[in-house]
């Protein structure tokens, strides 16, 4: 397979978003470097980072492969992805974000793929979590993972795929008809773009573990309730793009989201913000008996005796 495409343009457009992180940003850059696919450009939006990133981020432009957005502060990761894919030139793009890294064969594995399945037009790969020193956390040795090809938007509706950001390569084609990131959303566009790609194309998945990605205490984090939000308004929004079976769908995970939002709320003793929770989502859940038994559960779970407890159990398990 070519590693660049003739007259040395690149193949796919590497979009990074950086916001200060430098310990993190270094080692992701080197990793694009790395790369045994090279036939790149990375195009960096920085979101009005310090100067000590700054001046790194300069170091990098005498390279003609990289270009550089400099942004003025907006904290959403919306605004500053869509920023650097409108000069995306490539055929494909590639999303890496500034802590996160990608074993050395990434690209080239997707793109082989990729031009292999001519009905897919993205691809995404298996993932390992680690700690901010790049080791694998002691809890992936447990955790599931099951690798969906193909005709997956039922399964990005239920979350059921596990798609990270750094492990996707749409073609530029793809992302423009999808209309790039929400930039309405603060949280959860992501998950929003994956559903809109899935909407249009299958998928390919390179069922390989090719992406690391960081958690550490720099990590951007939002209110966790406004991942709740985001997600409620990325299922009502994709339900006038589908057929009525794929609509049913998409309402029974809107009630299944604002009952994970009530009992965040009652876990932590929040009881009045559980039932705004609930009182807000009443007008598209209250069909749903589910979203009924699931709110008094929710509200009323510690004060329920354990007879009452015991009955809902066994009318859950009946009925299920």
């Amino acid at each position: 397979m070519a590693a660049s495409a003739p007259g040395g343009a690149a193949i796919v457009s590497v979009v990074l978003p950086s916001f200060n992180r430098l310990r993190y940003l270094r080692r992701a850059i080197e990793s694009v470097y790395a790369q045994t696919f090279t036939g790149w450009e990375l195009i960096i939006a920085d979101d009005g980072s310090d100067c000590e990133t700054r001046q790194y981020l300069q170091s990098l432009t005498p390279d003609p492969r990289v270009r550089i957005l400099w942004l003025a502060h907006t904290g959403s990761p919306s605004k500053v992805r869509n920023a650097a894919l409108s000069m995306a030139a490539g055929e494909y793009v590639a999303f890496l974000d500034s802590d996160d890294l990608w074993a050395a064969t990434k690209l080239q594995r997707q793109i082989e793929t990729l031009r292999a399945r001519a009905n897919c037009r993205w691809s995404y790969t298996a993932f390992v979590r680690v700690d901010a020193d790049g080791i694998p956390l002691a809890e992936e040795r447990r955790r599931l993972w099951v690798p969906y090809d193909g005709e997956i938007f039922d399964q990005v509706v239920t979350t059921r795929a596990s798609i990270r950001t750094p492990s996707v390569v749409a073609t530029r084609q793809l992302l423009a008809q999808a209309g790039g990131f929400d930039e309405e959303m603060l949280s959860a566009e992501d998950y929003d773009l994956w559903l809109r790609l899935a909407l249009y194309s299958e998928v390919a998945i390179v069922d390989e573990p090719l992406v690391y990605v960081r958690y550490h205490d720099q990590n951007h984090t939002r209110e966790w309730q406004g991942a709740y939000a985001g997600r409620d308004r990325s299922l009502r929004r994709r339900q006038q793009l589908v057929g009525s079976e794929r609509r049913s769908l998409l309402r029974e995970e809107r009630m299944r989201n604002a009952l994970q939002l009530a009992s965040a709320h009652a876990h932590l003793g929040a009881r009045g913000a559980a039932l705004r929770a609930l009182w807000t989502s009443l007008p598209h859940c209250w069909s749903y008996r589910d979203w009924w038994l699931g709110g008094v559960k929710a509200v009323l779970g510690p004060h329920l005796s354990p007879r009452v407890r015991g009955l809902y159990r066994r009318y859950r398990r009946s009925d299920g």
